[in-house]
C-alpha cells in the first residue's frame, strides 16, 4: 500500500501511547517516544508508526524528511472561551491599579462588557472572529479542543454561542468538544434572582441535548457568582438530561468546588488556584481531570499558582489549557502555558506533554480519537522546530511550530495558518 505522506528522521517521536486512557501521578513522568521514528498516513489515517529503519521498505506520494526534529500527537486545550464579541485592553488599568476581577465585575466590566459585545455582534461576526482565533490556536500545535458559550448569559445568545462552535465544527476538521456555560455569571437584569437566572439556563438543557449543541455542561463556582448548593443542583439537573459536567472550581476562594466536582463525576474540575489540600489528595482516588490554567494565574499577576505538584503527587492527573477568554487570559499560545508550567507549577517536561494530550484529551471525552498517536487513528500531527520534547517548555516566547497535519493535511507551516 502506497501512503499519501511519509516523516522520516523524526528524532524524537512522542506517540504519548500509555494503552491507558488517562495518565496519573508518578506515570505523568514519562512519555512513550521512539528515538530515529517515522510516522505515515494514508487518506487522513495513520497507517504505519515505528522507526525509520523501519520505514525503508515503504513507498509514498510525499516522504518529508525531519532531519531529527520533534514529532508529536497536535495537542489538546481542554478549557476554552472560544466565542465572544469585542474585547476588554480597557480594564488594563484597572488591573495594573490592583483593582480584584470581582470588583471589576461589580462595577459592570469583566463578564457583563463581554456579555453586551457578544449580544450585539452577529451570528456572522462571531463566527468569523472565533474562526479567527481558532486559526491562531491551530498555528500553535492545537488540533483538538473545547469551547465553551457563556458570554451571552441568555437563551438567544447563548443558542447563538453554541450554534457557531457546532458550524465551526462542521466547516473546519478540527476535533471540538462543546461546552454550554450559561452559568458564567449573574446578568444584571437577574442581579438579584440568581436562583431563577439558573433555573431559565436550565430550561436551555433540552433544547441544547436535542440540537447536539453541547456535550458538557460547567458553571462558575465562586463566591459572588454561583453558590455549592447552586451548583450542585444546576449541575445534578445537566446530568439527568444527558450531559457531562464541568466546574470553574475555587479560582478566586476556596468554596469546596473541587470537591464537588469530585463527588459528582465531573470530567474535569478547572483553575484550583485556592484548592483546599483535602481536595488535592482527593484527585488521587478520583477519574476527575484537574484541569490547570496558568496562564490565567500570571496574567491577573497573582503570586499563588495551583497546586499541580500535590495532585501529581497524591497520584491525580493534570490536564493544561490556555483558558483563552478576552479577559484574564487573552492567549491562544499553550506553548506559553506549558513554559509557565515548567517555572510556576514545577512541572517536568514529561508530566507537561502529558497534560497537553493524552489527559487533555481525558478531559474533554476525547481521549478516543486525540491525545496520541496510534495506527488507525487520524493523522493529527505535529512537526516541532526543536530538537528534543525538552526544548519547547524550555525556550519561550516564541513559536516552535514546524508543521501542523490536521487529518493528514498540512494547515500550519513555520507557526502560521496556511489559508
Amino acid at each position: 500500500m502506497q501512503l499519501d505522506t511519509l516523516l522520516i528522521n523524526c528524532g524524537e517521536l512522542l506517540t504519548m501511547d500509555h494503552e491507558t486512557t488517562v495518565v496519573k501521578g508518578e506515570q505523568m513522568n514519562t512519555v512513550p517516544l521512539i528515538k530515529d521514528g517515522a510516522i505515515g498516513w494514508k487518506d487522513g489515517i495513520i497507517t504505519f508508526i515505528g522507526t525509520s529503519e523501519q520505514a525503508k521498505d515503504l513507498t509514498s506520494k510525499k516522504v518529508i524528511d525531519c532531519q531529527g526534529m520533534l514529532v508529536t500527537p497536535g495537542l489538546v486545550d481542554p478549557h476554552t472561551h472560544l466565542v465572544f464579541g469585542g474585547s476588554r485592553e480597557h480594564e488594563i488599568a484597572l488591573k495594573q491599579q490592583g483593582v480584584p476581577y470581582l470588583e471589576i465585575l461589580k462595577q459592570g466590566g469583566g463578564i457583563h462588557s463581554t456579555v453586551r459585545a457578544t449580544r450585539n455582534a452577529s451570528f456572522e461576526e462571531l463566527y468569523e472572529k472565533a474562526h479567527f482565533h481558532l486559526k491562531r490556536l491551530l498555528s500553535y500545535g492545537i488540533t483538538t479542543l473545547e469551547a465553551k458559550s457563556g458570554y451571552g448569559l441568555d437563551k438567544e445568545t447563548e443558542l447563538k454561542q453554541l450554534h457557531i462552535v457546532k458550524e465551526l465544527a462542521k466547516n473546519t476538521d478540527m476535533n471540538i468538544a462543546s461546552t454550554f456555560l450559561g452559568a458564567h455569571a449573574i446578568p444584571n437584569e437577574f442581579k438579584d434572582y440568581p436562583n431563577d437566572f439558573l433555573q431559565d439556563m436550565a430550561g436551555l438543557f433540552q433544547e441544547i441535548k436535542e440540537q447536539g449543541l453541547a456535550e458538557f455542561v460547567d458553571i462558575f463556582c465562586e463566591e459572588g457568582v454561583f453558590t455549592i448548593e447552586q451548583s450542585k443542583t444546576f449541575l445534578t439537573l445537566a446530568k439527568e438530561a444527558g450531559f457531562a459536567v464541568k466546574i470553574h472550581a475555587d479560582e478566586i476562594v476556596s468554596l469546596g468546588g473541587t470537591e464537588l466536582a469530585i463527588e459528582l463525576g465531573a470530567a474535569s474540575a478547572d483553575h484550583l488556584i485556592a484548592a483546599s489540600d483535602k481536595a488535592v489528595e482527593m484527585f488521587g482516588s478520583s477519574e476527575t481531570v484537574a484541569v490547570l490554567l496558568p496562564g490565567t494565574t500570571f496574567y491577573l499577576n497573582k503570586d499563588s499558582y495551583a497546586q499541580a505538584r500535590g495532585i501529581i503527587d497524591a497520584g491525580g492527573s493534570v490536564a493544561l489549557a490556555t483558558d483563552f477568554n478576552p479577559g484574564s487570559s487573552p492567549t491562544e499560545n499553550i506553548q506559553f502555558i506549558m513554559n509557565l508550567a515548567m517555572l510556576k507549577l514545577k512541572m517536568t517536561c514529561e508530566e507537561i506533554w502529558n497534560a497537553v494530550t493524552v489527559n487533555a484529551a481525558k478531559a474533554i471525552h476525547k481521549e478516543d480519537i486525540a491525545g496520541k498517536l496510534t495506527v488507525g487513528r487520524r493523522a493529527d500531527v505535529v512537526v516541532w522546530n526543536a530538537p528534543n520534547y525538552h526544548y519547547v517548555p524550555y525556550h519561550y516566547g516564541v513559536n516552535h511550530i514546524q508543521s501542523v497535519y490536521l487529518n493528514g493535511r498540512e494547515v500550519a507551516k513555520g507557526g502560521a495558518y496556511l489559508d
